[in-house]
């Protein structure tokens, strides 16, 4: 049984590793021919960046590979074994929230290496290594007390319930709503600095389009978010009366008012839609596979393992396995995603203009320097949004005006 949980999780890096390689190639063939929807420099930095990007990505993934066998090979009864505490429940909190913690220490040199390395290269990043000290410290404490809150209730439902997995399952799938719901209150308490947009115009024209739509808010804000990091961006978040716009200040910066309005059309389309709960469903869904998968794990691998069949060992074995079925999961939720930006591009074109919305994406893409092609494998299990030349081709514009005559097809429809 590890034999065959080990092969799985060697194809899955297999897979991921390849499709990265594969990304690589393409992006370092295509970065040679004309620019699409860039100038020359702006386009090949693009492709340096996603590059560099995808190749500490490559290691990350050896890296997490190495992890998992220590974990399985022996690592995982041994920190299970080290804990000589008494008490049933706070022996499962320290030996799950342990893991995690292990694996986030493991984890954290890679973040570095994105935010003081590669952003820094390429001018995005505005954090201090004071800032990225105290969020890791805020992230941990978080992880720490919610996460042993939220081990010790899985506890407490494994060991009463024959069908602790469905129970498991509700449980942690209201966490995810509740997430969800809470998640913009959350970062303007811990992260970003978020206040009220100003009266004026721009708010005005925000307020008239979310009555258009019916989007009902707490408020529209603006994150100071450029002391972190230099991308564009703007999210509606929260459920119900906890909802809210929140524009980062970079995106007011670069933005024209009738491009920013054509965005937030864009997003007010996903409200309109109701692609968050289409996405909370698929999230359901995986959810509940993996709980059904490890409420019903034959007794035989615990065997092998030289552990009981104990909360905290089926929750570790939760965690390992995760990314696996995330990634299975990956390309069936990147379908139904690429389909809602079309829809809410549609939206936003309606409620916004299509010629502000093109212009929006252009620079979004330009500032955010994201590459605009990518290999279409990458694009099956990664991708959640549709290429940008089909986007833009889909709003009306002319992708071939920007591509030099002769080029082919730089992406093809999904």
């Amino acid at each position: 049984m590890i034999a065959t949980i080990i092969g799985i999780y060697t194809l899955y890096i297999f897979i991921r590793v390849y499709v990265s390689v594969m990304q690589i190639g393409y992006i370092n063939q295509v970065k040679r021919k004309g620019a699409v929807l860039m100038g020359e420099v702006e386009y090949r930095d693009a492709a340096n960046y996603a590059v560099a990007k995808e190749k500490l990505g490559i290691v990350e993934t050896f890296v997490e590979f190495l992890l998992f066998l220590v974990w399985m090979g022996g690592m995982m009864a041994w920190l299970d074994s080290a804990l000589a505490i008494e008490n049933a429940a706070l022996h499962t909190i320290i030996a799950v929230i342990g893991m995690i913690m292990i694996n986030s220490l493991v984890q954290l040199p890679f973040g570095w290496i994105t935010k003081f390395k590669i952003d820094a290269q390429y001018g995005f990043n505005r954090s201090t290594s004071a800032q990225f000290i105290k969020d890791t410290l805020i992230g941990t404490v978080l992880t720490i007390v919610i996460g042993s809150l939220m081990v010790w209730i899985v506890s407490m439902i494994i060991t009463s319930s024959a069908l602790w997995w469905l129970w498991s399952f509700a449980f942690i799938f209201a966490v995810v709503i509740a997430i969800n719901m809470f998640f913009p209150t959350i970062r303007a308490l811990f992260f970003d600095k978020v206040t009220p947009l100003e009266n004026g115009e721009l708010r005005e024209k925000i307020e008239e389009l979310m009555a258009k739509t019916g989007f009902v808010s707490s408020g529209v804000f603006v994150s100071d978010a450029s002391k972190r990091d230099a991308r564009l961006n703007a999210y509606f978040g929260g459920l119900g009366k906890t909802k809210r716009v929140v524009l980062f200040d970079t995106l007011i910066e670069k933005l024209s008012p009738t491009e920013l309005i054509a965005v937030l059309g864009h997003e007010l389309g996903h409200f309109a839609h109701g692609d968050l709960y289409k996405n909370i469903a698929m999230v359901g869904v995986m959810l509940f596979g993996m709980f059904a998968l490890f409420g019903n794990l034959p007794e035989t691998l615990y065997m092998e393992l030289g552990v009981a069949q104990s909360p905290q060992i089926v929750m570790m074995l939760f965690i390992l396995l995760l990314p696996v079925v995330s990634f299975i999961m990956m390309p069936l939720m990147g379908m139904m995603s690429r389909h809602n930006e079309y829809e809410a591009d549609r939206t936003g074109a309606e409620l916004g203009g299509a010629e502000y919305l093109v212009n929006a994406l252009k620079k979004l893409v330009a500032e955010n320097k994201s590459f605009p092609l990518s290999h279409p494998l990458y694009r099956f299990f990664h991708t959640t949004h549709p290429p940008v030349v089909d986007r833009l081709r889909a709003l009306g514009y002319d992708i071939h005006a920007t591509v030099d005559e002769g080029y082919p097809d730089p992406c093809p429809k999904d």
